[in-house]
């Protein structure tokens, strides 16, 4: 966060939730979100690696993947092309939208679980609450975007549900590593549901 360029593309963002009345047109909002999804996508792999770095073996083990773990909670971000293609414009947006609201309440509770095994990592600790923002800010947003366009803006359902706090330690860190594998997924999902609208509604 120290970083200006990090900091305006944070600030633009968030910049939906901040100014609710503004009046713009669905390209605008468009244009407006694309940069900001495009940085975060850039930047969700360091969060996996410190986040790993962090949990000890087998997670820090050099080349730990099990992209066979799924949460029931947040949908992979996987989806065909056919079916992919097949969307509305208020379904590219609302079947992004669930995710991230799940993202943004997993990456909270992955906070607060990792306050206890590793008190002595700010970083891990700063970098989960940036995510958790970002995530915040894409969804402020497409939110943004669909009132633009004129769709309905249902709330979107809570997702993660009820939550195992007397979870052990190592489940805690697995559900923490299908977290931030997927925020590393969905941010390149979203980013191709808004090249299609930008292309779909130039400026």
């Amino acid at each position: 966060m120290g970083c200006p360029l990090a900091l305006c593309c944070l600030l633009t963002l968030l910049l939906p939730l901040l100014t609710p009345g503004a009046s713009m047109s669905p390209a605008e909002r468009i244009s407006q979100a694309y940069d900001p999804a495009l940085y975060m996508r850039k930047n969700t792999s360091t969060v996996l690696q410190t986040y790993l770095q962090c949990q000890g073996s087998p997670l820090s083990d050099s080349g730990f993947s099990a992209p066979e773990l799924q949460l029931s909670s947040l949908p992979p971000a996987d989806i065909s092309f056919k079916t992919w293609h097949a969307l509305d414009d208020g379904e590219h947006l609302s079947r992004v939208q669930g995710p991230f609201l799940a993202l943004t309440q997993h990456l909270q509770l992955m906070g607060n679980d990792q306050r206890d095994p590793n008190p002595g990592s700010p970083i891990l600790l700063a970098q989960l609450s940036d995510a958790r923002l970002r995530a915040q800010g894409l969804l402020g947003n497409m939110a943004a975007i669909k009132a633009a366009l004129g769709l309905p803006t249902p709330p979107v359902e809570d997702t993660p549900g009820l939550v195992p706090f007397g979870a052990s330690a190592f489940k805690k860190k697995r559900r923490g590593y299908i977290v931030t594998g997927e925020y590393g997924h969905w941010p390149d999902r979203a980013m191709r549901d808004l090249a299609l609208l930008k292309a779909k509604y130039p400026i």
